[in-house]
């Protein structure tokens, strides 16, 4: 987890990146951006940084051949070897992201460039660089008073609450590639998604977060898609897994494969079933899931949410299942109709 305090921010540059493609061009300017003024100064603060404040989830940049072959990465490094010139080293970072901007759904805007000091990461002080893309104009309305009559007109400008593009790169886990927060608030199609993949190059830390959420989107696949194959699996059964598998994650601070799959699954052929179908799953997502970690519970309370144990019968019934599988029975009538019985003890 990080702080910013707000009067973190120190120096600001800002350019204009077109599309490419559409041959939109780039603007760079040759001055940094006033931020003396308090009032713009705690706005600008806001727009650039607020949608960072509970960002938990960290990325390292990367590269298939050597990471200083980065961009990124290096005009970064860059920079923190020498914060005074960053203006300099933000002209190249627009360069380089116009030469990433090649795709039809990619919008103009402004680019900005900051450097950011006195950032509290896991207990260590640390500066930071920001960069941030502004694509997004909202149109406002401006009330003009003048001899004792009011004018009311109409502008497009910034809104401060949503940040389109951003991310921030901590100076620390310099060999692993930095560690990195990223926002993308504007990129709804996949093939557009140059923000992250293209122009930055960044993959998941190995770290509590992403191997929790990792895991569970691999028992959650498994239970849903990979035991079909080789087990007849009711739909009751698929959601008494689930179930056992999230209250796994929920008893314990530390996962340990083992403990689990005999917790959640019991059966041999069942385990060995989940071990293969794991295998499988790292080589066609390209992802190391490791077999003991720190389970973390802001990646369990996300993943939480998509873990809901419900059977859609038809059109007629939803049966949310919180637990004990031995309470629903399952069969079918003579004529055919299935049907599934539930105990309880209260009704409310």
């Amino acid at each position: 987890m990080h702080i910013i305090e707000s009067n973190s921010l120190k120096d600001l540059c800002a350019h204009f990146v077109g599309n490419k493609l559409k041959e939109n061009g780039i603007e760079l300017t040759d001055k940094l951006v006033d931020i003396t003024n308090i009032e713009n100064y705690n706005l600008i603060n806001e727009y650039l940084l607020g949608g960072f404040k509970n960002n938990y989830i960290y990325y390292n940049f990367h590269n298939v051949t050597e990471l200083k072959l980065n961009d990124i990465y290096t005009i970064v490094s860059n920079i923190f070897e020498s914060p005074k010139l960053l203006l300099k080293h933000s002209k190249s970072i627009a360069k380089f992201l116009y030469e990433n901007s090649t795709h039809p759904q990619i919008k103009d805007g402004e680019l900005y460039v900051a450097y950011i000091t006195g950032c509290l990461l896991n207990d260590e002080i640390v500066d930071a660089v920001g960069i941030f893309k502004s694509e997004t104009k909202s149109p406002f309305l401006k009330i003009v008073k003048s001899n004792q009559s009011i004018e009311i007109k109409h502008d497009e400008g910034i809104d401060i609450k949503k940040l389109d593009k951003g991310c921030l790169i901590f100076n620390t886990d310099i060999e692993k590639g930095y560690k990195v927060c990223l926002i993308d608030n504007s990129n709804k199609y996949s093939e557009a998604q140059y923000w992250k993949d293209n122009f930055l190059n960044l993959k998941p830390c190995a770290d509590s977060y992403h191997q929790t959420k990792d895991y569970l989107t691999l028992t959650k696949d498994f239970v849903l898609h990979g035991m079909n194959e080789d087990f007849e699996i009711s739909k009751a059964d698929q959601a008494n897994f689930l179930n056992l598998s999230i209250d796994y994650f929920k008893k314990h601070e530390v996962f340990n494969e083992k403990e689990f799959s005999r917790d959640v699954f019991s059966d041999t052929n069942v385990i060995k079933s989940f071990k293969n179908y794991k295998d499988e799953f790292q080589v066609e997502n390209e992802i190391e899931i490791v077999n003991d970690f720190h389970i973390s519970p802001q990646a369990l309370k996300k993943q939480s949410r998509v873990f809901k144990s419900v059977l859609k019968l038809d059109k007629n019934f939803h049966i949310y299942i919180h637990g004990n599988r031995e309470l629903i029975e399952q069969g079918t009538e003579k004529d055919g109709r299935k049907f599934y019985k539930i105990y309880f003890e209260k009704e409310s």
